[in-house]
């Protein structure tokens, strides 16, 4: 026969463990504050474009500078070079920015299946914002940008990037986003690396990230 606890004393036992975690947060120390003098921008006259540029080159993205009259046919030599004949775009993105491109573009509303996303070439998205400092773009889901599926799942990646979107640094990216909307920050193409350091591409997100830059 298997004796049991009675319920009384499993209860008191439970009552004394919480009981003593509770004082222990009740006396524990007064919260420490946090000090916010670090720097939240980048030194006045700083090239925040050009460091951006260069960030971003270094995390093996490529970054095509246009201007918005010509952002259409910048968006097809990019799509034409990368062999992308098949795309998904977020419902918002504008039509006309592939009006050259000859591609067939998939707008995910509905939202298309993961095997399907999978089975396309690329995506073109705008962002929510872009960190000169790290050379990141941040998705927020907005409506030119879509759901996180359509910017992960197609192997290339092509953003566009307006000017006056680019910050110098994190904080003042913060700043300008809104906390309560999903993000995904992005920092270059998709790349691991396994014990021996031999970096793979292509693992968690798309292999290729294009960067289309739009100056004026």
């Amino acid at each position: 026969m298997t004796s049991r606890t009675p319920a009384s004393a499993s209860e008191s036992a439970r009552d004394a463990v919480m009981g003593r975690i509770r004082a222990a947060l009740g006396d524990g120390p007064p919260p420490v504050e946090i000090p916010r003098d670090y720097e939240h921008a980048l030194p006045q006259g700083a090239d925040i474009l050009e460091l951006f540029v260069e960030r971003v080159s270094d995390y093996r993205a490529t970054v095509h500078r246009t201007t918005a009259a010509a952002l259409p046919a910048t968006i097809a030599t990019v799509l034409a070079t990368r062999g992308a004949a098949r795309i998904v775009v977020p419902p918002g993105l504008p039509r006309d920015w592939l009006a050259t491109s000859g591609v067939e573009a998939t707008a995910d509303d509905p939202p298309l299946s993961y095997a399907d996303l999978d089975a396309l070439d690329g995506v073109v998205t705008r962002c929510a914002i872009a960190i000169a400092e790290t050379g990141t773009i941040v998705l927020d889901a907005g409506s030119d940008q879509g759901r996180r599926a359509i910017s992960l799942l197609p192997d290339l990646h092509v953003c566009v990037v307006m000017a006056d979107q680019v910050v110098g640094s994190v904080p003042e990216a913060l700043a300008r986003l809104d906390p309560t909307r999903p993000q995904t920050w992005i920092s270059g193409p998709s790349a691991t690396s396994d014990i021996e350091l031999q970096r793979v591409e292509g693992v968690h997100g798309p292999r290729t990230l294009d960067v289309v830059l739009v100056e004026g």
